[in-house]
């Protein structure tokens, strides 16, 4: 069998992080098997799909290297698909119109929430006569479709997550509407359960990958590809992702959809990896960092858990920090400039990447920072001292007020020559200034850090003084950490 798996997203919003979780999956079975990974814009809902949704999914998937194999199936165009698959239904008398109106469905509704009952239709016009029909229709009323479901039906699969799956047609709350409302000589418009099993029959999918909360549409699909003559699919249900709390991640939580994380700074490969371990073990010896290519050599159902998975930001972000660190230099300025840029900050030095170079100089300033970043975020707030004269924190300002600290900057002023500065230069003078004005130096090294950088933290002091002095911005800060207040 060759694996075809498809994703079937809704463009009624963003690209959610649950959709790309079942990507990921859907991706990885299919580069296991050498299949094929397919994706299908199910859009009949036109009050709320726009082609904005539909750009940013395509948009997300592409950002997280998940590389789909055929130009996407577009859902509305294949309404008269649906519609014929419809008709065959009505033919052969396994679906018929319905023509309760809104008023007596909600009656029936309040009935049934006063008894305690479970709520179901109640099938009411499964066995209209001809005349009954006629009087319905001189009436003016309009008729949805409903496709019969046998109470006494018991509906059972194989799930590669799951494992044996059964069903009563009871439990399926009644016939099952598949076309919208519309008058008796049309079909109104389809709707999903029917839908999306005519499609993946089109499409020849073998495996249908999707979330649990599906579980109910699949018994309810299974009658429909037996209905209509389908080959039926392999299921599986990815379990839910959570929130810490055990609930099922909503915007409630807020960070949810992948545009956001990538607004946040998170890497496209971290965060395909988290997904990953959202709901999947690795076999025994397989590190939890890893790419898409180790994971989907590695991936099976069999270690897809049944159970839900919570969401760890402490995981998300260490494996951020691993692929931020991993990442060489010239790599991380690539990611990082963007950034930089967007704030209106610009390197020192002339375009080039030569010694005195705008590129060399935002190179160093990747390279010095590379080490302490967990997002591309943390790279933009970082590398702001170096571009924007930071104000003094509470640390640094009381610093400069210990004894010997305005000396000793003072000391280093004088012997600070313009020109190239080295790192063995930079020490030497760092002795000599701290033996001037008779202080350890530690001291000035402390007093330096906060007249350069605002703070008493930051990254190598040493570094952060040699970049500072290309641009002759160390000189302007140290003399306004010495000026008189």
């Amino acid at each position: 069998m060759t694996v075809r798996v498809r994703l079937a997203p809704s463009p009624t919003g963003t690209l959610h992080i649950g959709t790309a979780r079942t990507a990921v999956f859907n991706w990885l079975f299919a580069r296991h098997h050498g299949g094929e990974f397919l994706l299908r814009i199910e859009d009949t809902d036109r009050e709320r799909s726009r082609p904005a949704f539909t750009a940013d999914i395509l948009d997300g998937l592409a950002w997280l290297g998940l590389n789909w194999d055929a130009e996407p199936v577009i859902q509305s165009e294949r309404i008269e698909e649906h519609r014929r698959a419809i008709s065959q239904l009505l033919e052969a008398g396994l679906a018929y119109r319905c023509y309760a109106s809104e008023a007596e469905l909600e009656q029936m509704r309040e009935r049934q929430k006063a008894s305690g009952s479970a709520p179901r239709h109640d099938n009411r016009h499964r066995h209209l006569s001809g005349e009954q029909e006629q009087a319905f229709i001189a009436e003016g009323r309009e008729a949805v479709v409903r496709f019969r479901i046998d109470d006494g039906a018991s509906i059972g699969w194989s799930d590669l997550v799951r494992g044996e799956m059964r069903w009563s047609g009871s439990d399926l709350g009644g016939d099952m509407v598949i076309a919208r409302r519309a008058p008796a000589d049309r079909i109104g418009d389809p709707l999903y359960n029917l839908v999306v099993v005519v499609d993946d029959a089109a499409m020849a999918i073998s495996h249908v990958i999707r979330g649990e909360d599906h579980i109910a549409n699949t018994a309810k699909q299974l009658l429909l590809y037996e209905a209509l003559g389908l080959p039926l699919p392999v299921f599986a249900h990815t379990p839910l992702i959570l929130n810490p709390e055990g609930r099922k991640l909503s915007k409630r939580d807020g960070v949810t959809s992948v545009g956001e994380f990538r607004t946040m700074g998170y890497t496209a490969e971290a965060l395909v990896n988290y997904m990953t371990l959202l709901g999947w073990s690795p076999p025994e010896g397989m590190a939890e960092r890893f790419t898409l290519p180790q994971a989907a050599e590695a991936f099976s159902f069999e270690r897809v858990n049944r159970a839900g998975a919570r969401f760890d930001w402490d995981k998300l972000n260490w494996l951020n920090a691993q692929v931020l660190h991993e990442l060489a230099p010239a790599e991380l300025r690539q990611a990082l400039v963007p950034l930089w840029q967007a704030e209106g900050w610009q390197a020192p030095g002339e375009e080039g990447s030569g010694d005195g170079g705008r590129e060399a100089w935002e190179l160093a300033l990747a390279e010095l920072l590379g080490p302490s970043l967990i997002t591309l975020n943390d790279g933009l707030e970082q590398a702001r001292p170096f571009f924007v004269r930071p104000d003094l924190d509470a640390g640094a300002s009381q610093q400069l007020e210990v004894e010997g600290a305005t000396a000793a900057l003072t000391a280093l002023l004088e012997r600070l020559q313009d020109g190239g500065l080295s790192t063995e230069g930079a020490q030497a003078l760092l002795a000599e200034a701290a033996k001037a004005a008779g202080v350890k130096k530690g001291v000035l090294m402390k007093s330096l850090r906060a007249a350069l950088l605002g703070s008493l933290q930051g990254p190598d002091l040493i570094t952060t003084w040699l970049l500072l002095h290309s641009s002759g911005e160390d000189r302007t800060r140290l003399m306004l950490a010495v000026a008189p207040a």
